[in-house]
């Protein structure tokens, strides 16, 4: 058995729900575009990093694309009242991190709506490392993620425990070796009413 020395989470669905923030800004975004989007299309490809939405969602022009990409993020902080932190995660890492372990954000979200959350929820400082989607080639499942927090901390694969929520987020963590939390809407709610 080895000591844990690293705790890493996830950001959406582990960290904070952003669900309902990030449906309601890309709604608006695609709206600017003359596109719908339902809540069930958003919650079917919730997880999946941008490009892979975009194909999902069939919208396969560059200039849209792009165009939605950028308008998204203009939008997003507008609904940041809509986040849903899970503040017994967030105080556990900071504790940790303030008794000297490493902590750190693995999440495909684009960088700058990120750091633009973390820094609304007042996390930022909890980090020693956040990796964002700009820094990976690929996606999870895959383990790029994983294994490049470990790479830059210079932790091994035993000494490091990941908090998940999704099924794609956990495979990346057991691709890289990793033991896992996996984090449920109880973390968020506990016995009060749930978002369904």
């Amino acid at each position: 058995m080895s000591q844990i020395k690293l705790l890493v989470t996830d950001f959406d669905g582990t960290l904070v729900d952003t669900f309902e923030a990030n449906f309601l800004a890309y709604q608006k975004a695609f709206s600017q575009f003359g596109l719908n989007l339902t809540e069930q299309q958003y919650q079917d490809c919730f997880g999946f990093r941008f490009d892979d939405f975009m194909e999902h969602m069939g919208i396969s022009d560059t200039v849209i694309k792009q165009g939605i990409r950028k308008a998204k993020g203009d939008c997003y902080p507008l609904f940041f009242d809509k986040l849903k932190v899970n503040y017994s995660l967030l105080t556990m890492l900071k504790s940790f991190k303030q008794a000297g372990g490493l902590t750190a954000v693995a999440s495909t979200a684009r960088k700058k709506n990120l750091m633009t959350a973390l820094e609304h929820i007042g996390a930022l400082e909890a980090f020693t490392l956040i990796i964002a989607g700009e820094d990976v080639e690929h996606g999870k499942p895959n383990p790029e993620i994983y294994n490049k927090v470990l790479e830059k901390l210079n932790i091994q694969p035993g000494e490091a425990l990941v908090f998940e929520d999704s099924p794609v987020g956990i495979g990346a963590a057991v691709a890289a070796n990793l033991s896992y939390v996996q984090i449920t809407k109880d973390y968020f709610y506990g016995n009060t009413s749930k978002r369904s």
